[in-house]
């Protein structure tokens, strides 16, 4: 299968390289060693599923996690930071509803029954499971709830219940995140699949998202650990839907290692493994910014330049801007809305001479307007997907950033969320 063929079954964007050498399977199956489910708690109200349950039947599965970068952590991230074995990983449990942050200690305390209820369904050390939750701030989650919810849930949970797991973690969430893969490595064929949820609260440096990851590859908690922090900087942490940093971002990846086929540091299986995570990883992360809450368009911001830091600065900067973001939404080829984002992220610098590129078509040439086919670039501008291109002084620094628009229903969602 040509990556051309699986891009265009599996991937939808044009900004993800999808590798020739995987196969898109069917979502709602897990690769081998693990199966899952999703429940009804109430926590929503009605027979709406909020909790997801995830484990792994191999005693030697290993694990690797990143949490988000707030100084406000949610209970579920202090508990997996502080009471769970990290590299080891057994079990997930997830709820949507309710973010359980800003609770402090009783929050906690909740966070941790829920812990405490699913390992003894499970059979599993309070530490090999995680937990995460997502939903309003402020509000103390109903741990007992969720602990009579689980109670029997272990009989209910199948290797092809993924699909339920992923509708139980979202919120706002319209478009399916979810994507199973078939990876051929030298070593013999394994599985990656996973589950993720997003749409708004999102944020460069991480997102608001849950995202759970399986493989029933073989491999070293390091080599889990370094795959996984790779892969996050490039996808999760490089997206922004309003620019607004969660409490709760979570994204596990679990290794069964079920298939038998070990992935060894520095092969040519960890490399390939490596790009098939990548793209998977980047695949969801798009979708999270395609979902962004009323989103019409998608960005994408590439910046060049000498410095790393100014570079990084200036692809937030634009990607987080109301004014490009409402551009965006608009079909607007107002340019200059990105030059303001430039000078805003570089104070002190001026003159600055910067060049600009929308898709393709060059606007501005050290740091002033040049002539250009106005026809063709507010046809451009149009499309689903709109790339622009920031070149900074020097050479040597690369970075991107991918944006959602900002649309009249985004302030509609937000301005009745918990109304």
């Amino acid at each position: 299968m040509s990556a051309g063929q699986l891009n265009s079954s599996a991937f939808q964007s044009r900004w993800v390289l999808a590798p020739s050498y995987c196969v898109a399977l069917a979502p709602a199956e897990l690769p081998a060693g693990f199966r899952c489910g999703g429940f009804a708690a109430g926590l929503k109200g009605g027979d709406a599923l909020d909790v997801g349950v995830l484990v792994c039947d191999e005693p030697g599965c290993v694990s690797a996690a990143r949490f988000c970068d707030s100084g406000v952590l949610a209970a579920p991230v202090v508990l997996c930071q502080s009471e769970c074995d990290l590299a080891g990983l057994r079990a997930v449990v997830a709820n949507s509803g309710n973010a359980n942050a800003a609770t402090g200690e009783p929050g906690l305390a909740q966070a941790r029954l829920v812990q405490h209820a699913a390992a003894a369904e499970l059979g599993l050390d309070p530490r090999q499971v995680a937990v995460a939750s997502t939903g309003v701030i402020g509000i103390l989650l109903a741990g007992e709830q969720i602990a009579t919810c689980l109670a029997g849930s272990a009989k209910e949970l199948g290797p092809g219940g993924a699909s339920d797991f992923a509708t139980a973690i979202r919120t706002t969430d319209m478009l399916d995140k979810q994507l199973a893969l078939s990876v051929e490595l030298p070593s013999g064929t394994v599985r990656l699949c996973a589950q993720c949820k997003g749409a708004g609260m999102i944020s460069p440096r991480f997102a608001t998202m849950l995202c759970f990851v399986q493989t029933d590859a073989a491999m070293s908690a390091a080599t889990a650990d370094l795959l996984l922090g790779v892969t996050v900087k490039r996808s999760f942490d490089r997206i922004s839907v309003d620019g607004q940093l969660s409490t709760n971002d979570t994204v596990l990846l679990m290794a069964s290692g079920s298939s038998g086929v070990v992935i060894e540091p520095e092969s040519a299986d960890e490399l390939l493994f490596g790009e098939a995570l990548d793209a998977l990883l980047r695949e969801l992360a798009l979708r999270i910014v395609a979902d962004g809450e009323g989103a019409k368009r998608v960005g994408r911001v590439v910046v060049r330049g000498g410095e790393p830091v100014a570079v990084d600065a200036v692809a937030r900067a634009v990607a987080n801007s109301p004014l490009v973001k409402a551009a965006l939404f608009g079909g607007d080829a107002n340019w200059g809305r990105i030059a303001q984002a430039i000078g805003g992220a570089l104070p002190g610098t001026a003159p600055l001479p910067f060049d600009i590129t929308i898709e393709g078509i060059p606007v501005c040439a050290g740091g002033a307007a040049i002539d250009f086919d106005e026809a063709a670039l507010s046809q451009a501008v149009q499309r689903d997907q709109v790339e622009y291109e920031v070149r900074l002084p020097g050479t040597g620094s690369e970075t991107e950033c991918f944006f959602s628009d900002l649309s009249y229903d985004y302030v509609k969602i937000n301005a009745e969320y918990t109304t």
